[in-house]
Order: C-alpha cells, then structure tokens, then sequence
C-alpha cells in the first residue's frame, strides 16, 4: 500500500513538534540517545582543531577558504583544515573514511547520499547542538526537513533550488506562440510542446516544444507529489508501483508517435549541451539555478522561467530542494564545534556575498540580503522567481532512498531507449523495477 501525504500528515505533524523542541536546546549533539537539556556553548578558550571537506573546483574552493578565514578570525582557537574533491573523487573518499569511522568534522552532503550515510549512524543528529550552537530559526521549515532522517537532522541546507520551466522568448516569439498560460498542467504543457513543434517544423534548423519531459526521474517524483504520494517511505523503501509510473510515461506516448519531442540521436550528439541550450527546443524543466548556464549556452538573456506544470487540480506540489548541505560526522570528538562552524556558513552575511548563488539561493535571509545582487542580473532573476513561487512550494523534498544515484541513472538510460523506439513503456517499467530492486537495500 502506498502511504500518501494526507495519510502522513499526523507523522509529520508529531515529528515537527519533536524538531521544534529540539532546537530549543536538547540532546547532546550525539548521533544517538541525546538527552534533552545537555548540549554545552562552545569552548573558546581550549584550541581545536576541525577538518572541513567540500567538492567542488578552484572557484569554489576560493571561496570556502575566504569563509573559513572568518570563521577562524571569530573563532582565534579554531583552526580549521580544509580538502576537496572533483565530485566522483569526493565520494569515494567519503565511502572509504565512512569504513575507517574517519569521516571530516563538518563535509557538504548531497540530498542523495543522506540516507546512506544517516541511517547507518555515521552522521552526527544536529537536533543536539540546535539552539545552542547551531541556529536553524532562519531555515525554511520544508527545507529544513529535508535533512531528517527517522527525526535526526542529519544535514543543515545551504541553499536551494527549485524545479522551473524554462522558456526561450526569442524563439516562441518569432514563432508566433505564447507560453504557457497560467495554472498550466501536464496535459496543457503536452499540448504547449505539439503547437510549438508543429509550427516550428518549416523552420532551418526545425524548432521542437522540448525534449522528452518524462524521462528525468526527478520529474515523476515531483508529478507524484502533486497527487499526495511521497515517492519514498520512512525506512527507505519505493512508495509508488508500475501503474504510477506507466501513467507518468504514457502520458507523453503521443508526442513520441508524432515526433513532436527534440530528436534522441540529435540530442545525445550535442552532450553536453542540449537542444534548448542550442535555441532548437524552445522549453526544458530542470532545476532553477540552471538559468546562469542556460543563457551563456544559448547566447540569449530571454530565458524566463515559470513555475512547473500542475495537476488537474491545478496543483503543483512545489518543494525546495537543498542544492547541498553540510553534515557532521558522528565521529566528531568536537560536537560543538562542529555546530558553530555549519552555523557560520549557513548564517554568517558575509559568507553569503562570498558564494553569491554559487551554492544555489542561499537558505536564510541574512545571506540573500547581504549578497551584491546587480539589477537585472542572473542571481537576481533566479532569488526574484524562488520569491515569486514561494507559495506554491507547499511540500518538502523527498529523501531519496539509498541507491538512488543508480536507480536514478537507470531510469535515464531506459528512457533514452524508449524515445529510440527500442523499447516500450512496458518494458522500461519492467526492467526499471528489477534493477531498483537489486539496488536498494531491503533491510
């Protein structure tokens, strides 16, 4: 039986009470067994010393070792040791200090390694050290949730994006077609795409609506939201069938039949980039903080964004979804000081004009005031559009189950032989389900 939203809420309700009272000062900073009351301030007398592990490249670096030169300068017996890694390298290092018990004090967690590395207690519960050395006040409360595992807040946010349709203006506009009204669902946005790639048929090269919208797995996860089904259950397992997902699929058959989505064997020629980024497909959904690479590929700053389609209800179920986070390793001898150094980098202004949106929109408010936005800039218009839907972002971020890079990858690689015509809806789902089943850990 899948557990639907509604179905949940009593939990949800009962575990954020449980998060509020912990951040009013509880636990021990422990991973397990905190005992309300018992957390300590920080020691600043006594010299420590912290590792701090990110992944990333040269840029970004830069910019944490600027923040870590603050937070040394507010902390004069703090002395923190920095490394990181291109993003596969990273992992494996991770994977290999988890075995060791040698995790980093404090390292930057993606949403879909939290599992996997929370619930096999290798990171510290920051229910403890909240309210005390860590203040989570200025952190959306969906956002904030995202980084809970079983009522441990394993992960702090940094930042976040949520999902956008993008659309090219210069091309709808020269093909005579507007966007998408307002209110718009699946079924207007199937619509959208058949106009757009029937009038954009005649022209050099041809113009298609988008690519094939269904074959991104975060994309059907955000459809079953919308209709009140968390796609995963509390312990880590599938909380949707094969019926959801063929739904999700054929939805999206007779635009396959006619055609009407940018051309596979096109698409994969141009990896990295894509039809839209090449002003040959005049949509794509993805993630916000996309709009920087979008209008450099493009050549053109008339991209503009609008919230995902919604359901027949109109309905869009929209959640943030932290870009990362930073956890604490369960190993830490230096619980409180690990605490203080995410505060730092989650609250601290200056740290926010450091990053900018380089991270993603920054969580709280204190760092998107303080970053020096130019009028009309990249940073600007994505901080305006997160405003501008932050009322339709009424759901948290799955927690994704453990295995869920594979999982994920598979479903990409089964929908690009679905749009070759190599195999039918059917027959993904078929294959899709076998392969998650030898994935994910079924204990």
């Amino acid at each position: 039986m899948r557990i639907t939203r509604n179905a949940a809420a009593a939990v949800g309700v009962a575990a954020g009470v449980a998060l509020a009272l912990s951040a009013c000062g509880s636990g021990d900073g422990s991973a397990q067994g905190a005992e309300p009351g018992s957390a300590e301030s920080l020691d600043t007398e006594r010299d420590i010393t912290l590792s701090l592990a990110w992944w990333g490249n040269d840029d970004r670096a830069a910019k944490y070792e600027e923040a870590v030169d603050l937070f040394e300068e507010k902390y004069p017996n703090i002395t923190v040791q920095t490394q990181f890694q291109a993003w596969d390298d990273y992992w494996t290092a991770r994977s290999t200090e988890a075995a060791g018990q040698t995790l980093p004090d404090v390292f930057q967690m993606d949403l879909s390694y939290l599992r996997q590395y929370g619930s096999t207690n290798q990171l510290l519960d920051l229910n403890g050290q909240a309210g005390v050395n860590l203040d989570v006040e200025g952190v959306d409360d969906t956002l904030l949730e995202s980084g809970v595992i079983d009522g441990s807040q394993y992960g702090i946010p940094t930042s976040t994006n949520t999902l956008a349709f993008f659309y090219n203006a210069d091309l709808t506009e020269k093909l005579g077609i507007e966007p998408p009204a307002e209110g718009y669902t699946w079924d207007d946005y199937a619509a959208w795409v058949q106009e757009v790639s029937e009038a954009g048929a005649g022209a050099d090269p041809a113009v298609y609506g988008s690519g094939d919208f269904t074959g991104t797995f975060w994309f059907f996860l955000q459809w079953l939201i919308q209709d009140g089904t968390d796609p995963f259950t509390e312990d880590g397992r599938l909380n949707f069938d094969e019926a959801d997902m063929t739904a999700w699929l054929e939805q999206a058959q007779p635009l396959r039949e006619a055609q009407a989505f940018y051309p596979i064997e096109k698409a994969k020629q141009l990896e990295p980039l894509g039809g839209f980024t090449v002003n040959e497909a005049a949509s794509e959904i993805s993630w916000d903080n996309f709009l920087a690479g979008y209008v450099a590929d493009s050549g053109t700053d008339n991209i503009q964004m609008l919230p995902v389609p919604a359901n027949d209800e109109g309905e869009t179920g929209m959640f943030y979804k932290p870009s990362m986070l930073l956890s604490a390793s369960a190993a830490t001898e230096e619980p409180e000081a690990a605490a203080a150094l995410i505060d730092f980098l989650v609250n601290d202004p200056e740290v926010g004009t450091i990053f900018g949106t380089s991270k993603g929109v920054p969580a709280v408010a204190a760092q998107r005031d303080a970053m020096e936005v130019e009028p009309g800039s990249i940073d600007e218009r994505v901080v305006a559009y997160e405003e501008q839907v932050a009322e339709q972002v009424t759901e948290t971020a799955p927690v994704p189950v453990e295995g869920f890079g594979a999982i994920e990858a598979e479903f990409k690689r089964l929908g690009e032989e679905l749009q070759y015509g190599t195999i039918t809806v059917d027959e993904l789902v078929e294959q899709w389900f076998a392969f998650a089943e030898d994935t994910i850990p079924q204990s």
